[in-house]
């Protein structure tokens, strides 16, 4: 089954906070193998607009570290699977662990 995961990035690592990224890596991946890696400058930060560019950009889920309880439900409404609480890992690493399942989930980082 092919998957498209978003994971937003500040300096090649995961980012903190979903919404103030500076990149976001789009990985294709299929059978547990990933296919494609391409990195994607966001538009500026508005609320809710990037769930709604990213589901644009075909992503079945995202891995992040802190985001807005908003985001995620427009994620939700969009059939995105939303991972929160992530390690500061590069996106490869991120995307192993998910397919390993011991990608290491917690506390949402983002009180908004």
């Amino acid at each position: 089954m092919k998957q498209v995961i978003a994971i937003p990035l500040e300096e090649g690592r995961l980012c903190q906070h979903f919404g103030h990224c500076q990149q976001f890596a789009i990985i294709e991946a299929e059978d547990g193998a990933i296919r494609n890696e391409t990195l994607v400058t966001p538009p500026p930060h508005e609320p809710g607009l990037l769930p709604a560019w990213l589901s644009e950009k075909g992503v079945t889920e995202v891995i992040a570290a802190g985001i807005g309880q908003k985001a995620i439900r427009l994620f939700e409404q969009q059939s995105i699977r939303v991972h929160v609480g992530a390690e500061y890992k590069t996106p490869r690493e991120l995307v192993d662990d998910h397919y390993k399942q011991s990608l290491v989930t917690g506390v949402n980082a983002c009180d908004h």
